[in-house]
């Protein structure tokens, strides 16, 4: 089913908004609906989840403006809805200093519940670069997501890439914070 159709980003901006996305269900949920629409019994058979609490999540999601219905059809006179994601990316607001990052922290426990078995590639590398080239790390890994994004094929298993580029707090910074 296409989505080309789709905006670009979706902004997260109300609290609303933002309770759905920093639950690690409902972010498993998108993950299911990122590249193709899914019924409630399809998102509930990928994610582990009974079919009831599958609605209840998806619910939360719709309300939240995060996923919308693209389709419906009758199976034995009941309605079956397809829901998809109501954007090709979720923007989220800066979480400020001290503050929970979601995406990392939805990004950790995913790789912890991955299989051991599967191949994986983790790597954390300290940098010392200049603004310039700080920058132009950013927009190289962004471009290659999005490169990698726009050959992926819902038919494949699913894979994950998380990256994060910062400047960790400085060393007096760091060492105030932590009590």
């Amino acid at each position: 089913m296409p989505t080309d159709d789709l905006p670009e980003t979706f902004h997260v901006t109300t609290d609303e908004q933002l309770r759905a996305v920093s639950n690690l269900t409902r972010h498993r949920i998108m993950a299911v609906l990122r590249f193709e629409p899914a019924t409630i019994t399809q998102i509930a058979e990928r994610v582990g989840l009974a079919k009831g609490s599958s609605s209840y999540h998806v619910r939360l999601l719709e309300r939240a403006g995060l996923v919308k219905v693209v389709r419906t059809r009758k199976v034995r006179g009941v309605t079956e809805r397809y829901y998809a994601m109501a954007a090709r990316a979720i923007v989220l607001p800066d979480p400020g200093e001290g503050g929970p990052d979601v995406l990392m922290r939805h990004a950790v426990a995913d790789l912890e519940a991955a299989s051991p078995e599967g191949e994986r590639h983790v790597r954390m590398a300290h940098l010392r670069l200049t603004e310039e080239q700080f920058a132009e790390l950013g927009a190289r890994l962004d471009a290659l997501a999005d490169e990698f994004r726009a050959l992926s094929d819902p038919s494949l298993p699913d894979a994950s890439l998380v990256f994060a580029l910062f400047h960790p707090a400085s060393g007096e910074r760091a060492a105030g914070g932590a009590k």
